[in-house]
Parts: structure tokens; sequence; C-alpha cells
């Protein structure tokens, strides 16, 4: 009995991890791509190996609004410790590239509009990542990063795909 009950979790357990990968490539296929602009980082990180701290320009554009937001709701906060969800409403101009339009209220989106799922955590607005990790030695490679490359599903979740120089060119 006992190992039919593993058997069974093992199998539900890979099936949900087949589906949330299936899903995955899904949007890696067909989602909608986006460049959000970086903010200066930092690339190195003795424990983890090379990699590039990303914060995006778009969060703190949108910062103030999200305070505005939650102070309206009538949260009260704990210093900058913070836990929040939700989207923004980003406009892209031709070349794709998102700029902070609006807090996502439901209404309808114009055609260059694309909603961004953020999430804030310890006071920091974070989109899909906030981090980007290369082969170590490879650093100079990416110290000309301006752009993270994202792939965007409807609903807004996003996956990074890469990182961009100035021009939008592949790093």
């Amino acid at each position: 009995m006992r190992s039919a009950v593993a058997f069974i979790s093992c199998a539900m357990v890979l099936a949900l991890l087949n589906f949330s990968i299936v899903g995955k490539e899904r949007q890696l296929e067909s989602g909608k791509v986006v460049f959000l602009e970086l903010t200066p980082v930092d690339p190195r990180s003795l424990m983890q190996g090379d990699y590039m701290a990303l914060r995006f320009k778009i969060a703190n554009d949108a910062r103030p609004a999200m305070d505005r937001s939650e102070s309206s709701a009538g949260r009260r906060f704990q210093g900058d410790l913070t836990t929040a969800d939700g989207c923004i409403v980003a406009a892209l101009d031709p070349a794709s590239v998102a700029t902070y339009r609006r807090l996502d209220d439901g209404t309808p989106l114009a055609p260059n509009e694309v909603l961004l799922r953020y999430r804030v955590r310890g006071g920091q607005v974070k989109f899909a990542t906030n981090a980007f990790f290369f082969q170590e030695g490879t650093a100079k490679r990416y110290e000309g990063a301006r752009y993270g490359e994202f792939r965007v599903a409807p609903d807004g979740e996003l996956l990074l795909t890469g990182l961009r120089g100035k021009e939008l060119q592949p790093l």
C-alpha cells in the first residue's frame, strides 16, 4: 500500500512539473518580446559565481504609484518591508521597449500596451527574476547590458530570455 501511495505521489509531482515546463516552453515560443531598461548593476558575486543583479527602470517609474495605491488602500508598513503582487500596464515603442504607463485597473489595453506582472518583496519591485547568471569568465560580455529581453504571456507573466546592449543588440 505504501509503495502505491509513493508511486502515485511521484507521478503527480512529475505530471505537475511537466505541465509547468510545457507552459513555460509555450510562453517562450509564443510570448510577446518586450525589452525592459536596466538600471546600474554589479556583475559579480563571490558566493554564486558570475551573475548580474537586475533592476529595472520601469520598476523605479512605477514605484510611486504603487506606494500611493497601497497607502490609499489603508495598508500600514513596517519600515520598507512590504509584500505585494500585481500588474502594471506598459506602453511599447516600435522597438518593443516598455515604459511605465499605469497600474493595471482592469481598463482594456490599447494596441501598444502590455501587462507586466510584478512582485514586491522586501520593498523591492521585481519582474520575473532579479539576477542573470552567466558562464564564469564572460563578465566583460555583459558589462554593456542596457536591456533585459523578456517573453510576456497575455496574463503579464515574464520570462527572461537574454540581455541586450544599448542598441538592443544581443550580447
